[in-house]
């Protein structure tokens, strides 16, 4: 799986977020920002997340993804 795939993905699923990525495309880094976070915890925040690419982590076409969460008056 492509950064750009990964990085569609959460933006497809994550309502009004903006997303960086790095590293390739099976271990990878997420840097989301969207008002959807307001209100959640870290946990809840980190499972919204992985939720939307969980079954490409559990087929191992995604090895490993780092998310971090910010609302946009987090940033």
């Amino acid at each position: 799986m492509t950064l750009e795939e990964v990085q569609a993905r959460l933006e497809d699923g994550i309502e009004n977020s903006e997303v960086s990525m790095e590293g390739d495309g099976c271990n990878c880094s997420a840097v989301i920002v969207s008002p959807v976070f307001e209100g959640l915890s870290l946990l809840q925040r980190q499972r919204l997340v992985l939720g939307l690419v969980k079954e490409e982590i559990k087929s191992g076409e995604l090895h490993a993804l780092s998310v971090k969460t910010f609302t946009p008056e987090e940033r």
